[in-house]
């Protein structure tokens, strides 16, 4: 319980309150339940909706280390007018998370479905089982091949839709029934001054992992390749 107040005292300023009580008197929300993922940047917590479960996540306003990561915004054509408030730019970045999940959306990426977004509170569908949450890949125990070609074929859907996810990790996929990529918050546009290098890195995460893991006959220059074609 004390660990829980003290997650609730880091995202729950009061700005953050009056967004949380219009999300629930608009009806897109009946309960916050419990935390399921705290990270140094964003907490997300499973909430009830009228059709079953939701994820809200809120990110920190004095925590973050957005900050330290304004690249992803200012070569994003979507961001022009960048102030350097510390306030703003989390509010950037939880609305950079939206746009890019509205886009995978559209282009059948499994991600979550974005549902709303205001200020530094996104609302999104629930990735689980009967309440529970699925794990990272990180700590999945079986791991097949097939969970790495899915997730090469996402990293090329988003990128033929225009956008490259730049943070592409064990820590970023979480696997159900299939693999699904989530934290969309420093996706860049195709024309990002550094969106090669992003993508480069996002394929040679995912190869690299599933490589140390299993046997995989699969070399960088073709799965990059794959993705760009």
């Amino acid at each position: 319980m004390a660990e829980r107040w003290k997650i609730e005292e880091l995202v729950f300023d009061k700005i953050t309150l009056m967004v949380v009580a219009k999300i629930i008197k608009k009806g897109l929300i009946k309960t916050i339940d419990f935390p399921i993922s705290t990270g140094k940047e964003a907490v997300v917590f499973r909430v009830t909706t009228d059709e079953g479960f939701g994820a809200l996540k809120i990110y920190k306003i004095e925590t973050t280390s957005f900050i330290n990561r304004l690249e992803y915004l200012q070569g994003d054509y979507r961001f022009k007018h960048i102030k350097k408030n510390l306030r703003d730019i989390v509010y950037l970045f939880t609305k950079k998370e939206y746009k890019n999940l509205k886009v995978a959306e559209k282009a059948k990426v499994n991600a979550p479905l974005p549902y709303y977004q205001e200020k530094n509170v996104l609302l999104m569908s629930f990735l689980g089982e009967n309440g529970v949450p699925y794990k990272k890949l990180l700590e999945c125990k079986e791991l097949k091949k097939d969970y790495f070609f899915s997730i090469l074929e996402d990293i090329k859907k988003l990128y033929n839709a225009g956008i490259v996810h730049s943070d592409v990790s064990e820590f970023n996929i979480l696997i159900g029934d299939k693999p699904y990529l989530i934290d969309f918050a420093q996706g860049v546009v195709k024309e990002h001054v550094k969106a090669n290098e992003f993508l480069e890195r996002d394929v040679r995460n995912v190869l690299n992992f599933f490589k140390k893991k299993i046997k995989l006959s699969v070399s960088f220059d073709w799965a990059l390749n794959y993705v760009k074609s």
